[in-house]
């Protein structure tokens, strides 16, 4: 086994290195919808200091691993907290989601942000990441993330969630100047970020852009893709003689996996509103170097029986194919009220149901 992992399926398969079957890890798999997460969470007393005990942190992101055969973990945390070192005042309220005191409107406030040093102002992030690291003792590899430069500051700007968009694209679209301010400065910040989880034990990275999906093709280009970029050429890849893989997801952006492809990155997160064959189709008649898929089961089918889970997963399995270069997830995050016994069926029959396609 390589890389001092027992289970190494995943980094395999970013690799495109043969695997025995496809690997499966779930986005938001430490959550609201296992009954031994609430009760952690309520015993942190809220979200952020759940976020901010490594131990806590450490439990919950263990918590999936003990009911399912999973082949990943990611580090249990939040996609704000650059954005909340930053002094944005980041707090969550009950049913609105997260809220920040100080939202950027201005381009004094954007001039004045602090690019915040990983290493003192996360350190909570970076002693969660050290804690996970050891606890997992090899079991599977840990992955780290962060908020791609674009969503982090759609919340920055707006103040919290929207579904407008207006100051933001308002921002884009009046002062393009401004915003491209704001969204270098995250750009290094998230690099920062991402490299110092690598230098306290993350093995791969994945960047979440939530809200790429809701610009126009030249406007994803421009404000969302070419900052990816930037922290892909800034990253760590390399780390004590392994690679460390990073993934790029864009929700709504499958249609753009040809231009994502040619970012550096070894992954594309897809959602569930393309088919993953005709990417991968796609992809390689246009020549492009070999890159792994991630996803892209509709988090929805698991509200379904296991029969109907299991015909889902099989079908997604078809669409891609034989060979390695998959990576199984869900589309988006897992919703709060599935049935836990519905995810040990998905995790079950990607293992059992993909070995034909990694046959000689």
């Amino acid at each position: 086994m390589t890389r001092d992992l027992k289970n190494d399926r995943f980094i395999r398969a970013l690799c495109h290195e043969p695997v025995d079957c496809t690997p499966i890890w779930i986005m938001r798999q430490a959550g609201r919808y296992l009954p031994e997460y609430r009760a952690t969470r309520a015993k942190a007393g809220s979200f952020m200091d759940l976020c901010h005990s490594a131990d806590l942190a450490c439990e919950v992101t263990l918590q999936p691993l003990e009911r399912f055969d999973l082949d990943a973990a990611i580090l249990f945390s939040d996609i704000l907290t650059v954005p909340d070192a930053m002094g944005l005042g980041l707090s969550f309220a009950a049913g609105e989601g997260p809220v920040f005191a100080r939202p950027l409107r201005s381009r004094a406030a954007i001039e004045q942000l602090p690019i915040p040093d990983p290493e003192n102002e996360l350190r909570y992030v970076m002693d969660a990441v050290s804690t996970i690291r050891r606890a997992l003792d090899g079991r599977v590899p840990l992955i780290g993330f962060s908020g791609s430069p674009w969503t982090l500051a759609t919340y920055m700007v707006e103040g919290g969630a929207t579904k407008e968009f207006a100051h933001i694209k308002g921002l884009m679209y009046s002062d393009p100047a401004t915003a491209h301010l704001l969204l270098d400065k995250l750009s290094h910040a998230v690099t920062d970020y991402l490299n110092a989880q690598v230098r306290n034990g993350a093995q791969a990275l994945m960047v979440f852009d939530t809200w790429g999906g809701v610009l126009s093709p030249e406007k994803y280009e421009a404000f969302s893709l070419r900052y990816m970029e930037k922290i892909v050429d800034g990253l760590i890849r390399n780390q004590d003689g392994q690679r460390i893989p990073v993934i790029l997801f864009t929700k709504g952006g499958g249609q753009w996996a040809s231009r994502i492809a040619q970012s550096g990155a070894d992954g594309i997160g897809l959602d569930w509103t393309v088919d993953i064959g005709t990417v991968r189709r796609s992809l390689d008649q246009a020549g492009d170097r070999k890159i792994a898929l991630q996803g892209n089961l509709d988090p929805s089918v698991l509200y379904a029986t296991d029969d109907v889970i299991e015909q889902e997963v099989a079908r997604v399995l078809a669409s891609y194919g034989h060979g390695s270069g998959h990576v199984f997830n869900l589309g988006h995050g897992i919703h709060q009220h599935i049935d836990p016994a519905r995810v040990k069926t998905l995790v079950d029959a990607v293992h059992r149901l993909s070995r034909p396609y990694h046959s000689a």
